[in-house]
This record gives C-alpha cells, sequence and structure tokens, in this order.
C-alpha cells in the first residue's frame, strides 16, 4: 500500500512541476502516473549501468555529474513516454533537482510517528 502511495505522490509532484514549469508538460494525471512508474524503473535498472560507467567524471567532478545523470534519466523518460515532454537538459536538470525536492517533502508525510 505504501508503493502506490509513494507512486501517486510522485505523479502528484510530476503534475505539480509540469504546472509550474514552462518546458515540461504532462498531458493527463494517469501519464504522470506512468511517468513515476518509469522513472523509478529506469532509477533502478538504468542508473547504476550510468554511474558505474561514468565513476570517474563523477569522482573528479566530487559528485555533480550525477546531477547530469539524473537529467539524462529524466530525457529518456521524455523519449519514452507519449504525453511527456522536457524542454532540454537544463529543463530537464531544474525538473530533476525539483523532483526530488517535492518527492522527500511529500515521502516525509508518509513516515509514521515512531514515539
Amino acid at each position: 500500500m505504501k508503493l502506490v502511495l509513494r507512486i501517486l505522490l510522485s505523479a502528484l509532484a510530476v503534475l505539480i512541476l509540469a504546472h509550474v514549469l514552462p518546458n515540461v508538460s504532462v498531458d493527463t494525471f494517469m501519464t504522470a502516473v506512468i511517468v513515476a512508474v518509469v522513472l523509478s524503473l529506469l532509477n533502478i535498472l538504468i542508473k547504476p549501468i550510468l554511474v558505474i560507467l561514468t565513476l570517474p567524471v563523477t569522482i573528479l567532478t566530487l559528485g555533480l555529474f550525477l546531477l547530469i545523470i539524473n537529467a539524462i534519466i529524466i530525457l529518456l523518460a521524455d523519449k519514452l513516454i507519449d504525453g511527456f515532454a522536457v524542454g532540454n537538459i537544463w529543463w530537464a536538470l531544474i525538473f530533476s533537482l525539483l523532483l526530488s525536492f517535492l518527492q522527500s517533502i511529500f515521502f516525509t508525510l508518509l513516515k509514521e510517528d515512531k514515539a
């Protein structure tokens, strides 16, 4: 149940960012749900491969190249999903940063009180 809530909150974050950012668009809420699922799958399957392949550059830039990898994942999702569009790599970078920020806010709402 928590996984479904996390996907729905991620989809809500995608919709909010598509509404706020001018070069990011999502057609429907269902498309936003698909974007959330595809992004999570790409982060699980493709991102570790990219991190390993670009390890020297990542070390040289003190980890800042991971932001570019996140933007590449967003652009890959853009190519895979009809109804989701990101303008260029800079908008993908901004989208990635803001999506991470919104998800961290939303996911703190799911945490249970341990008191």
